[in-house]
This record gives structure tokens, sequence and C-alpha cells, in this order.
């Protein structure tokens, strides 16, 4: 057979032995697996972790592409959606013409709902090029199940820009293509993240965390002076507060509520605190649209009924997101019969308050069911419509960037931790919105997800039971993953928007005590090692859930998460972060030169901060030392909880030369004391 390959070209030969075989399977008894050995030499290479599926949760589909026919793909348990894609996008410069599909039957048959491969060549429509039914056991498969000893493709599938396995969750064991293929381009390299430590210290915060609770106008300054530990605050705001009537908004007060928006915005624009305006959950008009069964304030943001695919079906919420940004962005030059306000609101436009505003919250909520979830690819349509009126073909009055070109448009954090999600979003804006400078015409500005450290580390069907220190979960892992798809496509900075730690001891979210340290000093610790974690990893900003605990008398996730204690107070946690940020703020990470005890390097200007840390939850402590060179002396900040600052510790060096012991709790190091 070898010396048949070899004096005939590859395709000649593949169809050659195919004849070959089929009359051995008549005369001899040829084997399955022999006709499937035969194709081996054009096996087009995938990758197994590339393949992203549009359904939540989900385990994937990577062990159709492992090697291992036996073992056929779970999907995963309590998913949104029956019936769902996985998508397989090609990288720039990479191709691939498909000529034959070996499908391997294992257990189980799908007739009725058997599962289907398209390709999609550049933006134009699927092409259905295999279908699988399951008909046969232990025996490889073509792409037609009416002659499934057929390997090769009616006519051979090249262009590919993208392709689709559609399944009711039944999978053959194993799926390969053939043909010929060419590798992608070299991915770009992520870049240093340039960004100040000033950046991870913002928190989840309402309105009334701010404002006095008998006059809804005027700022609290109990309330003001714990909001000004942190650098930035993720603003809840309900949909309901601007726009309590369909069609008419208010802002200051607000029909629902009376609260004063600009009163806050004001004071947080001349504190020098970011806001990201996060707006959420639907008004009771919308609501109303769904059947009484169904009727959830955080279902899908569109009227029941409507297409989740269509962007025209959220043109409520981006008029909305329209009026917002008209008030609050830095645009005066709007037709001034575009705005729709409440005649207890003093007409403003341009304030230049808030500079970013985020698209709903946590749209891939599967435990809610379908009428709360959006695929990634229903989201980008859902954006598209909040971001310019979906290229402006929605009408006047539509779209935040059609009110402020300059407003920054965050997605919604997700729950999940993949990037199947956001993946979903690219490839529906590639078909949707085509190219712009050079790469994909993306609806939104700032990527996001969240992430909560813990023992069950997101794994299926583990039970979660206790937070744990953030270098011991996937945190890292997740952020690169985030971070390098970011870079790959060419998408712009990742945010994380929620995490933290519970102080309660019967919360599967807690904080534990170590050592002679309270679960407040363990929150303090594990949270300000986060911050760091996403400085390291090249996370651009991130924001803790959240400024008060939710209801500190309960025991569940997220009740006592708060930074701050009930008399406003500052938490051993505001603490750190507020010292941290006094000192190094302004300081930027460069490199990790150990990994244990973790030791990062920072600068600011040509000014060098060294951070130690020790990646552990069980009191351990470990020496380094440290080169600072030409200093003669070392000043050693440790966080102090009750203080205002840090407790500052002076060393003399030994040739540039010093020995620090490291904590759990970080300290930092510089050759210069601090003015």
């Amino acid at each position: 057979m070898k010396q048949i390959s070899s004096c005939v070209n590859k395709a000649q030969a593949k169809h050659f032995m195919l004849t070959l075989c089929m009359v051995m399977i008549c005369l001899n008894g040829c084997s399955q697996n022999d006709l499937h050995n035969f194709h081996a030499p054009g096996k087009i290479p995938i990758d197994a972790g590339r393949w992203y599926v549009l359904n939540s949760p989900s385990s994937g589909v990577k062990q159709l592409f492992d090697n291992n026919q036996y073992q056929r793909p779970t999907a995963g348990d309590g998913m949104a959606l029956q019936n769902f894609d996985a998508y397989y996008t090609l990288l720039p410069g990479e191709d691939m013409t498909i000529d034959s599909i070996e499908m391997f039957d294992w257990e189980g048959t799908n007739e009725e709902h058997p599962m289907t491969i398209y390709a999609i060549r550049d933006n134009g429509p699927r092409l259905l090029i295999a279908k699988f039914t399951g008909a046969r056991y232990n025996a490889w498969n073509g792409p037609d199940p009416k002659t499934p000893d057929v390997f090769a493709v009616k006519i051979p599938i090249g262009h590919i820009r993208s392709l689709v396995i559609n399944s009711w969750g039944d999978f053959p064991g194993e799926i390969e293509f053939y043909g010929k293929y060419t590798p992608p381009q070299k991915l770009p390299q992520v870049t240093d993240n340039d960004c100040p430590l000033k950046n991870f210290f913002g928190i989840n915060a309402f309105e009334w965390d701010f404002l006095n609770e008998a006059n809804h106008n005027e700022l609290d300054p109990v309330k003001i002076a714990a909001i000004g530990n942190f650098t930035a605050v993720r603003h809840y705001m309900d949909w309901e507060k601007l726009e309590e009537k369909e069609g008419v908004y208010s802002f200051a007060p607000t029909t629902s509520g009376g609260w004063n928006y600009d009163t806050v915005y004001k004071w947080c624009w001349d504190h020098n605190i970011t806001v990201l305006a996060c707006l959420k959950t639907l008004p009771t008009w919308i609501v109303a649209t769904y059947p009484k069964d169904e009727q959830d304030n955080e279902n899908i943001p569109m009227r029941a009924g409507k297409d989740p695919a269509d962007p025209q079906s959220y043109i409520e919420q981006a008029r909305a997101g329209f009026q917002y940004a008209a008030r609050y962005g830095n645009n005066k030059n709007i037709d001034p019969k575009l705005i729709k306000l409440d005649p207890s609101n003093q007409f403003r436009l341009g304030l230049g308050t808030v500079g970013y505003i985020e698209c709903d919250n946590e749209r891939d909520k599967w435990w809610k069911g379908r009428k709360a979830y959006q695929t990634g690819r229903e989201y980008a349509a859902n954006l598209s419509a909040f971001y310019d009126g979906n290229h402006n073909t929605m009408g006047p009055g539509v779209g935040v960037k059609n009110a402020d070109p300059t407003m920054k448009v965050v997605m919604a954090g997700t729950a999940g931790i993949t990037t199947d999600f956001v993946r979903g979003m690219i490839d529906w804006s590639r078909e949707f919105r085509g190219y712009r400078d050079g790469g994909v015409d993306i609806p939104w500005d700032i990527t996001n997800y969240h992430f909560y450290s813990n023992d069950a580390d997101y794994t299926p069907n583990k039970k979660q039971t206790t937070g744990i220190a953030p270098e011991l979960s996937k945190a890292a892992a997740v952020a690169h993953n985030f971070v390098q798809m970011a870079h790959t496509y060419g998408i712009g900075p990742v945010w994380v928007t929620e995490a933290g730690y519970d102080v309660n001891q019967q919360s599967p979210q807690r904080a534990i005590p170590i050592k002679g340290k309270t679960a407040l000093q363990t929150q303090a610790d594990w949270t300000l090692r986060t911050s760091l974690l996403y400085a390291r990893a090249g996370i651009q900003k991130v924001f803790y859930y959240e400024l008060m605990d939710d209801n500190p008398k309960l025991g569940s996730m997220f009740s006592t998460a708060g930074l701050v204690n009930a008399d406003r107070s500052p938490r051993p946690v505001a603490d750190y972060m507020r010292q941290v940020n006094k000192h190094f703020g302004q300081y930027a990470y460069k490199a990790t030169i150990s990994n244990d005890p973790i030791v990062d390097k920072y600068s600011r200007g040509d000014t060098i901060m060294y951070m130690l840390v020790v990646p552990d939850q069980k009191g351990r402590t470990a020496t380094y030392t440290l080169d600072l060179g030409n200093a003669t002396t070392a000043y050693i900040y440790s966080p102090k909880a009750g203080s205002i600052d840090m407790e500052l510790t002076q060393r003399n060096t030994s040739n540039g030369k010093v020995e620090i012991m490291a904590t759990e709790t970080p300290v930092f190091v510089t050759s210069s004391l601090l003015k």
C-alpha cells in the first residue's frame, strides 16, 4: 500500500485505497478502522480548545477531537438551550479545504435530532457538510448517513471562515476532517500591563450609598467618606429609575425613588473616582409584557415575543442608553428635540461626569432559564443596538455612541468564566457589522467578566463550600485566557467587575480565619492579593462586590461581602486599598522575579517598587533576598488595619541587598522614602 501511495498523488491514492478497501470489505472483511486509517496523511489539525459553545453552562465539545473515539462528549447539565451550536472560527492566515469527514459511531442514537456540521465561507450562509445519526455501532461514518462508508464530501469545501456543529446533546465519539490545511499567522504577544495600581480598587455600589436617606438630592457626608476609600464605582443602576414611564426619562430626581444622579456623579468626578454605570434589570412596563409565570426583571432586555437575535428587539434599551449618554457624556451638540425629559428634571446636556456605561449585567443567566439567557451572538445583537443603533439603522435617538462618541461601552460582565460567550459576540460582529480599523467592528469598547475564588473553582457538579486565596484558584488562568483572546482578536482592554469574599463563616464564599487572623483580616489579604494578581495577569480594572453587606444576618453567599461596616467605617480591606492607593496607586506592574514568595516589580517613571507575598492560606512565611542596586536603605511598607497610613520599617542593606520576610499579607519595598 505504501508503494501504491508513493506512485500516485495523495488524492488519487485516497480514492484508490477507498475503492480497494470497499472491495476487501466484500471479499476479505476489511474493517471500518482500516477504512479510517487510510485517511491519516491528510488529517486537518483541530485545536479542541478553540471550539466555543453557544449554551451555558457547557463543558464544550473538546472530547470530539481528543483522539479517543470511545468517549463521547458530555455537553453539560442544566443547560439553557436544548438545541445549540458550537463554533470553530479560523484565525488570520489560517485556511482549510475539507474533502472528507469521518465520525465514529460509539454509543447512542439520535435519528430524530441528528447532529449536523456546517461550514461558513467568509460571511455567507451555512453550508451543510455532514450529518450524524448514530445509527451504527462501533464504526466510522462518512458525512451522509445514507452512505456511511463513503467519507468524501460531495464537493471539497474551501475558503472556510467557521465550522459549526449543531446538536441536541448527542455526539459521536470522535470527528476528523481531512483535506488541505494552512496554519494561522503567529498570534500577537500579550503586551505589558501599564495600568496603575489605582485601577484595581473599585467597588460596586448603589445611589443610596451616596445620598441622604431623608433627602435624596443631598450627599450624606458619612456615606461619601466611605466611598472615598476607593478609586472607582460600578453604579448598579436600575433601568426603572431612568424610565419609569416608557419614553419619559429622569435623572435628577429620578421619578422612581427621587434620587439625584447629577449630584452623585458630580461628587465622583470632583474626587477623581471613576464611574461605571451598569444599566440593568427591566422596567415594569416591559416585565408586564411577559406571561405572569415568566415575569422577572432580569429577563432578556426586550419585550416578550421579540426575537433575541434581532438588534431591533432591543430598541427600548438602546434609547435609554442614548438619553443617559446625552446627559452625562461629553457631547453638548445634540438636537434638543431628541431629549425626552420628565418635567421634574432640569434640561442638561454633556455634563461630562461619566465615561463608561455597561449594557446590563450577567446576560448569560442560565440559572433563570431561556427567558433570561442570551447566547453570545444574541447579546452581540443587543449590544449593536445599544452601542450605535445597529450602525445607525434604528432611527434617531438610539444608541450610546450617537449621543456621545467618547463614552465607552462596557459589555455586561459574564457569570461564566470561559471565553465562549465573547467569542460568539465577536463572530456575530464579524458577520453582521463587518470590519473597522483593520479589525472586527465590535459594538463594545471593554470586555468584562466576573470571577469569585472558591474551592469549587467553577468545576461542573462540584459543590462550593468556601472561598480560597486567589493564587490557589483559577483566577490567573482565566485572566490569561481573556487577555490572550483580547489580544488575538484586537478587542481592547479586559475588566473584572465582580470579585470578593464574604466574612460570615456560614457562607460558601467566605474568607477564613488563618493563624490568629480574623476572617476580616483574611478578607483584606485575599482581596488585595486579587488586585495584585489581576495587575500581574494583564487585567486593566477591577471592581469588588460590594461596598456594603447585603444582609449581615444571613449566611448565604454574597450577603456579607461588604468592604465597609454597617456604620460606614472601613473594614481592614478598605484600609488596605486606601493605603496602597495612597502610596503606590500610580505604580504599574512590570515583571515577576520570583513565584514563591511572589516578588513583583512595579515602576513609576524611574522609581521602582517591589511587592512581596506568600501565595498561600495557612499562615506560611518565606524569606527573600531583594537586590536594590546601590541603595543603602530599604523602606518596607506594610498595610495596617485601623490606620490611615501603612506601617513603615527601615532596614539597612548589605551591598544593596536586604532579606525580606514575606507573609500572606503583601508588603511593598522601595529604595527611597516616599514623599
